[in-house]
């Protein structure tokens, strides 16, 4: 019989509700019931591409033994992290406060009124691996709930104060951060971390970064470090060469096991893949490799096949399992390339490193990888690089055949409003690198969507998936925002900029925080939190509170709001040297430092011409540029006002705090200006 996830939309929720443990919902029958019958809450989060969520359940929460003990015991919660991140951010917080540590699946003991008290991650079966096992576990928080509620009532109240301590924020005086001592100090820091001989940062699991391989890129282009962009590059050639990215069918992993990029954790993610799809516009943008446009489209060409929707909205993960084995749609067996390629095996095999015995630790299973590039390898083995390229795409194209045969991974299709805005950058940047049509058109497809099915009279929402639910967060809102930033600049629509402007508002109105000028996670008006956090790490995904900032001082220059600017500064102050000192926890602020600290290069393209020429200064790595087009003069942007193209001859315009050079008429022009 199922319980009463049934009725729910999340893939991760569905997978449990025909689990013989009684998982509510997190709502308020839930948590009434809790009160009523004064149990603790347990509390299980976790998300559709977990491969260890996957593994507990198995072993645990489908055990009917196991099942009625927690059924006994307390109110059972289940948890998508991805439809309420804000949960999931509070019992996150509190189980490093208690543990020193997190990660997925979060397990976390709460009193009946909702305060945490015990949590933990994975538990076996049995106890292995130096960890009790998960009904010791159970068993020793329902004893210590029964016998010694004085003391879990205490633990529960210190640690809710320990929270609301940590989220405590005061505006700052951001003139000490913004300087370009403070740049080089970030680059250092990010450097010092860097590994130079496989690329990336710190060690094994390795996780793309993309903030601070822009960071890197952003300083050679300000500083001509070489250091820097050499090890910017160089992660991206290590992860465009490893196992992280699938080399048959395109796209990244969300990250590696091991220091080489060999081995990744299945899983793909989207917000994954349209970050690493903007760092890559870049990266092509400041050298013209072809490498990076061609990863750039075999990406998209995944995202396309396989998380995106016929109305063209972007699904959230693959899993990383199928068949309940980790990797198994992925990798492949010796004897497979035999039969797949014949003659051309031993040349394939040669290249991405497969073996009869296996290059991975499932016995006989290889993943796909090269140690060295295409390049390389062709010079190596005396071979025509461009004959080998077409040699590859063949080869990808008849194993992608054959995978197609095989069970694929489970698709997470709830579709979340913050990363489809991501992913809607990812295509307006590679528009802006490549020129390719069909990226634009697809980010304003996908706009319309998001527009069409999250958009309400009182908000935006979260998640959807046959409906909206969920209020939106601050996350949702922030890259939403930088979406329509992006829209504008390759479509010349300032439409988008008064949807911009007007959810800036909005958000002043029912997300900030007066004393800090911070913003919180939550609406004023959700009232299920214990606390309303203000995030400020920059983690997987950006946080809500860095990219407004940027957004709010992009659109300070655009309006002339100086309010705005003074705004995004005292957001940065009430961090800061905290950014300073830790540039790879706060990647996307230690970018909008940057960018204060340089200065906005402020260009508007007006006249008839203005989509051609347009097209042309975005294909260049110019960072911190607000851009603006149009046919003529725009007498609500200060950028455009007054403006327009002389004796039909399309201008360009480049200003700096609002003082300008004259106007040129050839991007060349442009470009030896700046």
């Amino acid at each position: 019989m199922p319980n009463k996830l049934i009725n729910e939309t999340s893939p991760y929720l569905l997978q449990h509700a025909h689990n013989p443990v009684h998982w509510y919902p997190w709502g308020e029958e839930a948590l009434q019931q809790a009160r009523a019958l004064d149990k603790p809450i347990l509390v299980s989060i976790g998300y559709a591409a977990c491969h260890w969520c996957h593994v507990m359940e198995r072993e645990s929460f489908e055990n009917e033994d196991t099942a009625a003990l927690m059924n006994e015991y307390f109110v059972n919660i289940k948890i998508d992290r991805e439809e309420r991140p804000d949960l999931d951010h509070i019992y996150m917080d509190a189980l490093q406060a208690i543990s020193g540590a997190g990660g997925w699946p979060l397990n976390v003991f709460l009193t009946p009124d909702c305060k945490p008290f015990f949590g933990g991650t994975y538990f076996p079966p049995v106890r292995a691996f130096n960890r009790s096992s998960w009904r010791e576990v159970i068993h020793a928080v329902h004893e210590s709930f029964r016998t010694k509620r004085g003391e879990v009532e205490t633990q529960s109240q210190n640690l809710v104060a320990h929270l609301q301590n940590a989220n405590r924020f005061t505006g700052g005086n951001a003139a000490g951060v913004i300087g370009t001592g403070s740049l080089q100090l970030m680059a250092d820091g990010i450097l010092h971390s860097a590994d130079k001989e496989w690329g990336g940062f710190g060690r094994a699991p390795k996780f793309p970064q993309t903030f601070s391989i822009r960071y890197l890129l952003r300083h050679y282009h300000y500083t001509g470090n070489q250091e820097a962009v050499e090890q910017a590059l160089l992660s991206l050639n290590k992860m465009i060469q490893g196992g992280i990215y699938d080399q048959a069918g395109g796209g990244f992993a969300r990250y590696s096991t091991d220091t080489e990029w060999q081995a990744p954790h299945f899983e793909k993610m989207l917000y994954d893949n349209a970050l690493l799809v903007s760092a890559l516009s870049e990266a092509y943008q400041l050298t013209q490799d072809a490498t990076y446009r061609e990863v750039i489209e075999h990406t998209l060409a995944f995202v396309e096949r396989e998380l995106m929707s016929p109305a063209f909205a972007f699904y959230s993960a693959l899993d990383a399992d199928s068949e309940g084995v980790e990797g198994k749609f992925y990798t492949w067996q010796y004897t497979e390339i035999q039969d797949i390629l014949g003659e051309e095996a031993s040349l394939f095999c040669d290249l991405y490193q497969v073996t009869p015995e296996g290059n991975w630790h499932e016995g006989h299973t290889n993943i796909l990888w090269m140690p060295r590039s295409v390049a390389a390898f062709a010079a190596e083995k005396q071979l025509n690089e461009e004959g080998l390229q077409e040699k590859r795409k063949e080869w990808h194209r008849r194993l992608m055949e054959m995978r197609g045969k095989r069970q694929r991974p489970l698709l997470d299709d709830k579709v979340l409003l913050g990363w489809n805005a991501l992913m809607n950058t990812a295509y307006c940047d590679a528009f802006a690198a490549t020129g390719n049509p069909h990226f634009r058109e697809l980010a304003l497809r996908n706009m319309a969507f998001l527009e069409q099915h999250f958009r309400t009279a009182d908000g935006w929402k979260h998640s959807w998936k046959k409906e909206a639910r969920i209020p939106a967060f601050l996350d949702d809102y922030a890259m939403l925002i930088q979406a329509y930033l992006r829209l504008q600049e390759v479509t010349g629509d300032t439409g988008f900029l008064e949807k911009a402007a007007a959810l800036v508002k909005w958000l002043q109105l029912w997300f900030l925080d007066e004393e800090s000028g911070l913003f919180f996670y939550t609406h004023h008006n959700q009232n299920d939190v214990v606390i309303r956090k203000k995030e400020v790490y920059d983690g997987a995904t950006p946080s809500g509170n860095a990219l407004m900032a940027a957004n709010l001082a992009y659109l300070s220059v655009v309006y002339n709001k100086n309010e705005w600017y003074q705004q995004a500064q005292q957001m940065v102050g009430a961090l800061g040297q905290t950014i300073v000192r830790y540039p790879g926890s706060f990647g996307c602020w230690a970018l909008l430092i940057q960018q204060l600290a340089q200065g906005f290069r402020e260009i508007a393209v007006v006249g008839p011409e203005h989509e051609t020429l347009s097209n042309e200064v975005l294909q260049h790595y110019i960072p911190g540029k607000i851009f603006q087009q149009g046919k003529g003069a725009g007498e609500n942007y200060p950028l455009l006002a007054g403006r327009e193209g002389t004796n039909g001859e399309t201008r360009i315009y480049l200003c700096k705090d609002y003082t300008c050079q004259a106007p040129f008429v050839s991007v060349n022009d442009l470009l030896i200006a700046l």
